[in-house]
């Protein structure tokens, strides 16, 4: 199996923690920040429902839904970019023999 450069791991992983802090600190806003928020918040109305209410029902569900879907795009993306081949991986943790 192919040995990675230790720079270049380094580096991949400093990206994708990165990016998982930036979805942190979206789905903490999503969820709590709206409620410190409340009461200026209440003025702005979403089918008929104040803000903070709309996010605390389904607003902060929908946004969790999308950052999983970013995710996975995204780390896809870096996946690419530093040569991670997914298929190859699978096939060899179930014992495949890979043609070169």
């Amino acid at each position: 199996m192919k040995k990675i450069d230790r720079a270049k791991a380094e580096a991949y992983v400093k990206e994708k923690n990165r990016y998982m802090a930036i979805y942190f600190l979206i789905g903490f806003l999503a969820s709590f920040g709206v409620v410190f928020f409340a009461e200026p918040l209440s003025a702005i109305t979403i089918n008929g429902f104040p803000f903070h209410y709309f996010m605390g029902a389904q607003g902060a569900i929908l946004i969790f839904i999308i950052l999983l879907f970013v995710n996975a795009k995204v780390s896809d993306k870096i996946d690419q970019k530093y040569g991670i081949d997914e298929t190859r991986n699978v096939m060899l943790s179930e014992g495949k023999a890979m043609d070169h």
